[in-house]
């Protein structure tokens, strides 16, 4: 039994390390940025929705491109903008700040356009077509629901990048392979062989099969109402300027509470990301393989 399912693409960031707007930076001659290669692979997954989070920033010319691709493979977009008061809270001064309020605030603006479950990714991220079929199935065999979510996990070793450290969350698993917790680490890198992050200043040794998170949920769209309050508690808390509310740790809220369980699957794909400007190349590369073994067609629209 196949069920509706929507994907949803985080694209309102800012890429401050990457200088630019990477969501919509076209990778190879095809002109298809990241974004493009994941709503691919997740409509040839059975999934028939999209739903994308953007800025003011967006090029129209990017909202016109993905607009006539959307009619002519006939699936379902839609353009959700993260502004800083795009959840109305009741007698609520919202704050100067410059910086959107974070990845669970802008899912949390998401919640009209989407009544059935869905997959979360980052629009810069490359996950692999594997992971998509693997939440599809998810979905499709009612695994998802409003006690239990999902989340597709990467081996820590597939998601480095050459060009200096990363964040990642470090998944803790219990026996049945539901989420525990997990932990960000802002500083993971190889080094002399191995894979380290530093914590108080010592270096610690991390497995290569440890499982991190690179923000690939599979949510039921009951998670929007726990959103909401959480995001009014973090309004309410007086947040910085520069603080965030985070996906992350609104889940662990979630199973802190006992309102979830989250199913945790491994992805046997190649993880890619551009946390760095001169990780392009690498990618570049990667997809240029992929189209050589005839995993993408050379013009992914065509």
């Amino acid at each position: 039994m196949n069920s509706k399912k929507t994907l949803l693409i985080l694209a309102g960031g800012l890429g401050s390390r990457y200088k630019g707007l990477k969501q919509v930076d076209g990778i190879l001659d095809n002109g298809s940025p990241i974004l493009e290669y994941s709503i691919y692979d997740a409509l040839q997954a059975g999934f028939s929705k999209v739903v994308i989070i953007v800025n003011k920033l967006i090029p129209q010319s990017y909202i016109e491109r993905l607009n006539s691709i959307s009619e002519k493979k006939s699936f379902e977009l839609h353009w959700v903008y993260q502004e800083m008061n795009s959840i109305p809270l009741q007698g609520f001064d919202y704050p100067e700040r410059e910086k959107p309020w974070g990845t669970a605030h802008a899912v949390l603006c998401a919640k009209y356009a989407i009544q059935e479950p869905f997959v979360m990714i980052n629009a810069d991220d490359f996950y692999g077509k594997e992971a998509y079929l693997l939440a599809a199935d998810e979905i499709n065999h009612h695994l998802i629901s409003d006690s239990q979510l999902g989340m597709i996990a990467y081996p820590v070793n597939t998601t480095l990048s050459g060009h200096g450290t990363v964040a990642r969350g470090i998944c803790t698993l219990d026996s049945e392979h539901y989420l525990i917790r997990v932990e960000e680490q802002t500083s993971i890198q190889k080094l002399n062989g191995s894979i380290i992050y530093m914590e108080h200043n010592e270096h610690i040794k991390l497995n290569p099969d440890t499982l991190v998170s690179m923000n690939f949920f599979i949510f039921h769209p009951h998670i929007f109402c726990s959103l909401e309050a959480y995001f009014y508690d973090f309004i309410e808390s007086d947040p910085t300027p520069k603080q965030e509310f985070y996906i992350p740790s609104a889940v662990q809220r979630m199973m802190d509470e006992k309102k979830v369980k989250v199913m945790v699957k491994a992805s046997p794909s190649q993880w890619m990301g551009v946390t760095y400007a001169d990780d392009k190349k690498a990618i570049k590369d990667f997809l240029t393989s992929e189209i050589q073994n005839n995993r993408y067609p050379e013009n992914l629209w065509n």
